[in-house]
Order: C-alpha cells, then sequence, then structure tokens
C-alpha cells in the first residue's frame, strides 16, 4: 500500500520567501502544519508576507497550522546561511525540508552585462544554492533523512538571447541538484529540482496584468512542493517540469 508522508509538524527553510513564489511556498506549507523560517535578502516585504500568510490560514480549514518566521539572510553568504540553518533548529527543534527558492534575474546581452551583474547572479542563483545544502546537510541527517527542493527553470533547457547568465545557472543548478541526489539519497535526503515556466510574478521586473493569464500562478509551483513532499518514500521524483497549458501561440 502507498505511503503519504504526514507533513504537519515538520520544520522547513524556504529562501526568498516573501514574494512570488516563495510566498506561496511558505502560505502552502504552513496550510499543512508545516513550520518555516522563510528567508529574505531586506525586510522590504517582510511585513506584507506575515500578512498574506496570516490571511490565507483565517481562510484555511483542517488540521493544525504551522508557524512562520521571517530571517534577514544573504545566501550570498555562507555565515548567514549556518546562522538561518541554526535559528530552525532553535526556534522549531530541527530541520525537515529546504526549498532553495531565492534567484535574480539577469538580462542583456552578454558583450554589455556588466561584471558585477553576473557574479551576483551566479552567487545568488548557484552558488546560494550550494551554501544552503551544505549548511541544511547535517542538520537533515541528524532528524534520520528530510527533502531538498530547488527551483530552476525551463530556461535551463531552453536558453534564450539576452539571458545567458539567468539560464547558465538554472542548467547548472539542475546538475548541481542530480549530483547531489545521488551523493544524499542513502541517508534518506530525498533531493528534487522544479523546473517551472512562465509564473506570473514581479520577477526580473515583470508584472501580473492583463494578458497574462496564460501564465502559471505562483501557487501552482507551491502545489507541486507539496505533492513532492507528500510523495511515498519508495519513489523520488528527482525532477519535474511544470509549464503553462496553453501558452502564447
Amino acid at each position: 500500500m502507498p505511503v503519504t508522508p504526514r507533513l504537519e509538524g515538520k520544520v522547513a527553510i524556504v529562501t526568498g520567501a516573501t514574494r512570488g513564489i516563495g510566498l506561496a511556498i511558505v502560505a502552502a506549507l504552513v496550510e499543512q502544519g508545516v513550520d518555516v523560517i522563510g528567508t529574505a535578502r531586506t525586510d522590504e516585504h517582510v511585513k506584507e508576507a506575515r500578512e498574506r500568510v496570516a490571511a490565507a490560514g483565517a481562510t484555511a480549514t483542517g488540521g493544525k497550522r504551522g508557524r512562520f518566521e521571517v530571517r534577514i539572510a544573504d545566501v550570498r553568504d555562507y555565515a548567514s546561511v549556518e546562522r538561518t540553518m541554526s535559528a530552525a533548529a532553535d526556534l522549531f527543534g530541527g530541520l525537515d525540508i529546504l526549498v532553495n527558492n531565492a534567484g535574480i534575474g539577469s538580462f542583456g546581452e552578454v558583450a554589455a552585462q556588466p561584471l558585477e551583474q553576473w557574479r551576483d547572479t551566479i552567487d545568488t542563483n548557484l552558488t546560494g544554492v550550494f551554501h544552503g545544502c551544505r549548511a541544511a546537510i547535517p542538520h537533515l541527517r541528524r532528524r534520520g533523512g528530510g527533502w531538498i527542493v530547488n527551483i530552476s527553470s525551463l530556461a535551463a533547457k531552453n536558453p534564450f538571447a539576452g539571458a545567458a547568465a539567468y539560464c547558465a545557472t538554472k542548467a547548472g543548478l539542475n546538475a548541481f541538484s542530480e549530483a547531489l541526489m545521488q551523493e544524499v539519497r542513502y541517508d534518506d535526503i530525498r533531493v528534487s529540482c522544479i523546473l517551472p515556466g512562465s509564473v506570473r510574478t514581479e520577477f526580473a521586473g515583470t508584472h501580473d496584468g492583463v494578458g497574462t493569464e496564460w501564465k502559471l500562478a505562483p501557487e501552482d509551483v507551491a502545489r507541486a512542493v507539496v505533492d513532492l513532499l507528500m510523495h511515498d518514500p519508495r519513489s523520488l521524483p528527482s525532477r519535474v517540469e511544470i509549464r503553462p497549458s496553453k501558452p502564447r501561440k
């Protein structure tokens, strides 16, 4: 018989958690009874994020809701990431789930791209994930296993002009995720990579408005995360692609 893991009482860290996909993932996990620490690089959107998670809970039905705390942390800085992992243990007793969602878009032709913009994209989208995984693995091992979910992009498979830095980091993230999956699978740590297509967020300066209805909603990606976490432990969906069903022609 299939086994459906219970998420209530688990502890998660979600990076890039105060807007867009990250915030939707936080809300979905809290509704499932998961205690979540969300990270943000600045406190600009923290108050709004807390209010949105609380409002979603007011209309939810079911079991016990999880708690939500925010920590200011920069995934580019390993010491900052380590402090966040320790905060999960101090506040909630341990760590079971890491969702590496923090990322930035870097768009422009290679010949004109500022060197600092290239470095920031690599450091956030790729090195930041390495930092999170390296710091989280000892905590996950102490809990007897867990999940690492990395949010990638279909741009990793479908590179396009003007986005070399972004596409390169996401392609690298896919390879990193597959290698890590093989390293930690016998510790009962399951690693999966989710590759969304176009999503209605403010990412890279785009906005959710008229004419974007065809795009995925952040909640679609959040649902994919929850579905992964509730998968029978005997199987490992190591890569999940999710795309708009009817994109613009």
